[in-house]
């Protein structure tokens, strides 16, 4: 049980306001724990959506990446909730791969599944986890396939799925019925 209950239907009308159009139209679900417990304070949600949307829809960075590295630090953070529900859905529409996908929470960037730009993604993510920083040699090759523009967007996906990964983790929410959940190989 989550230490904050998410809404449940029907929703008040701030509530609702925040939960329509919360999820993508090409999911076909109802709002996730998440948000209905973001819901309860429509206020912060309202706040948080733009930025959720904007890497989601609006950013620049191929699909693929930003997948790679949402995946890559709840992983890390040991945020399956949240792992669990890119897995299933953004991460394979991104053209990830089942291998990719398990790597990110059981391997490392030297695993066979990624190729040298992905090796360096999951590097990125590891030393911001790590140090909350990179090494200039990293971020010299990134440099070299990403505008900078890209370079921010990098740091600005890891960092909000670092804090998606404490929140859901710190309300114990249990995973969404329909979400993967963390390989067993680990």
């Amino acid at each position: 049980m989550a230490r904050i209950e998410p809404l449940e239907k029907p929703y008040p009308p701030e509530a609702a306001v925040f939960l329509e159009g919360s999820m993508p139209k090409w999911a076909g679900l109802e709002p996730i724990k998440l948000f209905r417990i973001w819901g309860r304070h429509p206020e912060m949600a309202l706040a948080l959506k733009p930025l959720g949307s904007f890497i989601l829809s609006q950013g620049t960075l191929p699909a693929e990446d930003r997948e790679l590295i949402i995946l890559r630090a709840c992983a890390r953070c040991d945020a399956e909730y949240e792992w669990g529900i890119h897995a299933v859905g953004h991460a394979k529409r991104s053209g990830l791969g089942y291998e990719a996908i398990a790597a990110t929470r059981n391997g490392s960037a030297d695993s066979k599944c990624f190729d040298e730009r992905q090796r360096l993604l999951v590097n990125l993510v590891d030393a911001l986890h790590e140090k909350a920083t990179l090494d200039k040699d990293t971020w010299r090759a990134l440099t070299k396939i990403y505008k900078e523009r890209q370079l921010l967007e990098l740091m600005l996906v890891a960092g909000f799925y670092h804090f998606i990964s404490f929140t859901v983790n710190t309300l114990d929410i249990e995973p969404e019925e329909w979400a993967a959940r963390f390989p067993d190989d680990v």
